[in-house]
């Protein structure tokens, strides 16, 4: 079985298949007279409202995927993006590849640390949520409609998904 290594997931690693979600570097600032923080734009939320698109609001619970984790396929979503936001700390990983034609040698892996959320561009492979060690509830915000959004593709071969020489919690 072929591998692939896990690596952490950050905003400059990420950037070619969309957002990470985090307060850490974010722009921000107070407002309701001081008694909020706002940490604003921390998304590039895509509905495809140019084709009808409106946005959904959801929670997803995960459950914990066995170990160690194998994957066998992969999804898009080709007319808007799709973020998800955990309630808390959570531990999970992201797999992607470039949107396009299905290519898996472009594979990637993240691990999440702490409180970290992504957006999906639109079009961008992913796999489903896997979540490593408690049910976690998510928000995720994507698009509604009346077309079809959900693409999947299934891999020739499985990856197993390794962690590297960085740590990684809960994730070999």
């Amino acid at each position: 079985m072929q591998t692939l290594t896990l690596e952490p997931l950050t905003r400059a690693a990420f950037e070619p298949f969309g957002d990470v979600i985090e307060l850490d570097g974010a722009q921000h600032f107070p407002i309701n007279g001081g008694t909020t923080e706002r940490f604003h734009d921390l998304a590039r939320v895509d509905i495809g409202a140019d084709s009808g698109g409106r946005p959904l609001i959801n929670v997803f619970r995960g459950q914990p995927r066995a170990q160690p984790v194998e994957i066998s396929m992969m999804e898009r979503h080709p007319l808007g993006s799709q973020a998800f936001l955990p309630l808390g700390v959570v531990s999970y990983l992201v797999v992607v590849a470039p949107a396009g034609e299905f290519d898996a040698s472009k594979l990637r892996a993240f691990f999440t640390r702490g409180w970290q959320g992504v957006n999906y561009s639109r079009g961008v492979w992913h796999h489903p949520l896997i979540v490593l060690d408690d049910v976690a509830d998510f928000i995720v915000v994507d698009r509604g409609g009346k077309e079809e959004n959900c693409q999947e593709t299934y891999l020739s071969e499985s990856l197993r998904l390794i962690q590297s020489d960085l740590v990684c919690p809960s994730a070999a």
